[in-house]
């Protein structure tokens, strides 16, 4: 088997980091991966923020997010890194091009031996009230607004990739 399917098959959502932070040769291959991925039109119109576990700006919009919740973790497990990706808000194909490079972000981590979370639980703080604020925080393009995030970090904690069922999600016509 090769790599590629050999990372799809051991990928899981990864829900427990280790402090240390993945080193800049392996952002860079999570960016690229993420910025090679297909565009509809080829438009490449999707933007990568990248930040830092610690960025106030995480902490801002958790609080949005769980609004006086206390949940046992933030939206992002505490991972080291956190890339929020961005699409042209006048595009249609935005979210469908974003959701593929986030998928290749996951698939060149697991090949690194590193562990993700894709996130989509921060939709509603991200469109919120706060919207013009977290796009500018985030140095988003003019016009540009939240698709999809991504956690990535070495693992420590681990759990089994999802099974299926062919017979039931497939057919064959």
């Amino acid at each position: 088997m090769n790599d590629v399917l050999k990372a799809i098959e051991k990928r899981s959502s990864t829900r427990g980091y280790k402090a240390e932070r993945p080193t800049k040769e392996e952002m860079d291959c999570l960016l690229r991966a993420g910025l090679q991925a297909p565009t509809a039109a080829n438009r490449q119109e999707i933007h990568i923020s990248v930040l830092d576990g610690s960025d106030p700006v995480l902490a801002e919009i958790e609080a949005e997010r769980t609004k006086g919740m206390v949940p046992p973790h933030n939206f992002y497990y505490e991972a080291p890194v956190v890339m929020i990706l961005s699409g042209d808000a006048g595009f249609h194909w935005s979210a469908v091009d974003a959701g593929i490079a986030v998928e290749n972000i996951c698939l060149a981590a697991e090949g690194l031996g590193l562990g993700s979370l894709i996130i989509g639980c921060i939709r509603d703080a991200m469109s919120g009230e706060k919207k013009a604020h977290f796009a500018e925080a985030l140095k988003f393009p003019a016009g540009y607004e939240y698709q999809v995030a991504v956690a990535v970090g070495y693992k420590a904690v681990t759990k089994e990739p999802h099974t299926y069922d062919m017979e039931k999600n497939v057919s064959w016509i």
